[in-house]
């Protein structure tokens, strides 16, 4: 008697479940059904492309305040001429501490983005020259294009050529953050030296 009540139940328990799909699958086609959490799809902020009444012209996406800077954006406040190179060498400094992990891996992004061009040892025979392009010049026996022997630049000097680029070099300042920009620099004055 009692497996016969569990049955029972149980057949109950069942027929009430399909009853409710069927009843509310029956419901508009239109619908999605019930939504959980319905701010995560229907937006309360503005969308950068609306108008927006609380802006006095009217658009929601804002030029930002002058003078501010972007969380984690490094100045260099050097130009992209001759002056701004000198300046740069004058006064710029690798402020990274030399460690053997920072050389190690100024290494490992030399041979990344500059190894190509400059060759594995900075002697400016690396894979490019093959196909035609002119060498650049050695890190420790070549001339600078603006004067003075390679083996003698300074941190700002390597660090404004790597930020804008020279001559074939285009800049690199998008593809190495300025942190990594000192640590290739270190590797750089290592190769000053071979």
């Amino acid at each position: 008697m009692l497996a016969m009540s569990k049955y029972k139940l149980l057949g109950a328990t069942a027929l009430a479940i399909v009853t409710a799909v069927v009843a509310t699958s029956c419901k508009d086609k239109q619908s999605t059904g019930w939504q959980y959490a319905p701010n995560m799809y229907e937006h309360i902020a503005f969308e950068y492309d609306q108008k927006n009444p609380n802006f006095k012209d009217g658009k929601t996406a804002q030029v930002p305040p002058a003078g501010t800077i972007p969380v984690g954006f490094t100045r260099f406040d050097y130009p992209n001429t001759r002056a701004g190179y000198d300046q740069a060498s004058a006064e710029v400094k690798n402020p990274l501490p030399s460690t053997p992990a920072n050389f190690e891996e100024g290494k490992v992004l030399f041979l990344h983005f500059c190894s190509p061009c400059h060759g594995e040892n900075g002697q400016g025979d690396g894979l490019v020259t093959q196909h035609g392009y002119p060498p650049p010049p050695s890190y420790s026996k070549g001339q600078s294009s603006r004067g003075g022997a390679m083996k003698d630049l300074t941190d700002g000097k390597i660090y404004h050529t790597v930020t804008y680029g020279v001559n074939a070099m285009g800049s690199y300042a998008s593809q190495l953050s300025p942190e990594e920009r000192w640590k290739v620099i270190m590797y750089v004055h290592h190769l000053q030296t071979l």
